[in-house]
């Protein structure tokens, strides 16, 4: 529970600073509405993108694993956003009592187990298709279904509680790096050498799995300021 607890807590604090403290009713500190779903399945799709989906072209092209994982971290962020949203208004209670609900979860207890393994292709898009049919129904959201899906979802994308914990601090990392950098004003470097920062993020950790989060934001500046130096 400690490391959903966590995840929850420092996505309620990159919120605040974001977005304001008003986010959990649905509004920006800029009175612009914010729509979780709509976040998640935008996301869902660039997702299905990870594979050689298309007949008509790249048939033969390798699944991008690595960028599969990418993106169901960045819906995690979206799903604990919206969680946190569905229980502060409808007085569920607090990030703790969310925290607790979700390790209570058949399908993380999987989670908890080591996974280094793939799941078929179509298997992986067919719960991806799921994730974004529940973001787009207009029915009453039924959270701890919508939560068990999407951790099915990590198990099958070759991931487990430690290496979605290691992804989302780091992606966590990198999106205050980005605001940090003129993302919102729109100036900020996403490709740095051609390859997106997600996945020099990505390295990053890989090369040293115990990195500190304070230590991985000073290697990210580091390569930021190589790369505008050129």
């Amino acid at each position: 529970m400690d490391k959903i607890l966590l995840m929850l807590q420092l996505q309620a604090q990159l919120n605040d600073s974001t977005n304001g403290e008003q986010w959990v009713k649905g509004i920006t500190k800029n009175s612009k509405t914010i729509n979780w779903k709509r976040c998640i399945y935008m996301e869902c799709a660039e997702m299905i993108d990870s594979f050689s989906w298309k007949h008509w072209k790249s048939i033969d092209k390798e699944a991008d694993w690595d960028n599969l994982q990418i993106e169901v971290v960045d819906v995690w962020h979206f799903m604990m956003s919206l969680a946190i949203e569905n229980y502060s208004a409808n007085l569920k209670g607090g990030i703790e009592d969310l925290a607790i609900n979700i390790s209570n979860l058949e399908a993380f207890s999987k989670l908890e187990n080591k996974n280094k393994l793939f799941g078929y292709q179509d298997d992986v898009i067919i719960k991806v298709e799921s994730i974004m049919r529940t973001s787009l129904s207009l029915q009453e959201l039924d959270l701890d279904v919508f939560v068990e899906d999407f951790f099915t979802l990590v198990t099958l994308s070759g991931l487990d509680l430690d290496t979605l914990y290691r992804l989302y601090v780091g992606k966590n990392i990198l999106n205050q790096f980005r605001q940090d950098n003129g993302y919102k004003e729109g100036s900020y470097i996403k490709m740095w050498d051609g390859v997106e920062d997600n996945i020099i993020m990505k390295k990053i950790w890989e090369e040293n799995s115990n990195i500190k989060p304070e230590v991985l934001y000073k290697e990210l500046t580091k390569l930021y300021i190589a790369l505008n130096k050129r």
